[in-house]
């Protein structure tokens, strides 16, 4: 007797994706067309130098800026301005909310809006690395203390998707490993971390897949391997395919 077949087992959507998202100022493209997908525990980094378009992009997907076309879709349908609140909290580069409020605050703040308890708000603050500064005003942080406080609040926040603008710029080598260890850990937790980074080398140290970005143009896509084979350099850097692809 002839056994049953098996079904075929297709490829399940991915929680977050983004289809032709095209943002114009005029008739300037900031971006243009923009294609990627994130799936759950990646961290996807959106790679390219000052200008490329990553923030406008993050912008873009959170629900902040109105595009010209293109949509997000959760899980395969329509995710909506209004309900992105919901789903994506993004952090943006170069904030720092409540000036004049203490740092153990506005973490306090946070941790009640999202009903963390205390043993996950100490162990947020702990990883970060923010326990020295809890007693300073906020506007009294060193611009790397901000960072790390920024990335607390972040962490505190319950969305499965954290898009944030540079998250590691301000970090000097043994801080940003102990930070790509943060983010490493949480993503292994299911959570969706999507980075804009122009530092290629710490793009290298955190990403598990890379989204390659130059005048508002995807211009390559994949892992750092699947990047070397797409470029013909098989022990290139990121550095080396990204000025092979733009």
């Amino acid at each position: 007797m002839r056994s049953a077949e098996l079904p075929i087992c297709e490829n399940p959507v991915p929680p977050l994706s983004v289809r032709s998202l095209t943002k114009r100022y005029g008739e300037e493209p900031a971006i243009d067309r923009v294609t990627f997908s994130a799936t759950a525990g990646e961290v996807l980094g959106i790679i390219g130098p000052n200008g490329a378009g990553k923030t406008t992009l993050l912008e873009a997907v959170a629900g902040l800026l109105a595009v010209n076309s293109g949509e997000v879709f959760w899980h395969g349908e329509p995710l909506p301005f209004s309900r992105r609140r919901n789903t994506l909290f993004y952090l943006p580069d170069g904030v720092r909310p409540y000036r004049d409020e203490a740092t153990s605050q506005v973490v306090s703040f946070f941790a009640g809006v999202y009903r963390r308890s205390a043993a996950e708000t100490a162990d947020t603050v702990s990883s970060v690395g923010l326990r020295p500064v809890l007693h300073k005003r906020v506007h009294e942080l060193s611009k790397g203390y901000n960072r790390r406080l920024l990335l607390a609040l972040a962490l505190l926040a319950p969305h499965p998707v954290l898009l944030m603008d540079e998250p590691l710029d301000g970090f000097d080598l043994r801080q940003t490993r102990e930070i790509v260890e943060v983010l490493r850990n949480r993503a292994a937790r299911g959570r969706t971390f999507i980075l804009a980074i122009h530092q290629l080398v710490d793009a290298e140290r955190v990403c598990d897949r890379l989204i390659l970005l130059a005048g508002g143009r995807v211009r390559g896509a994949g892992t750092l391997n699947e990047l070397r084979v797409q470029t013909g350099l098989p022990a290139g850097s990121l550095e080396d395919i990204f000025l092979a692809l733009t």
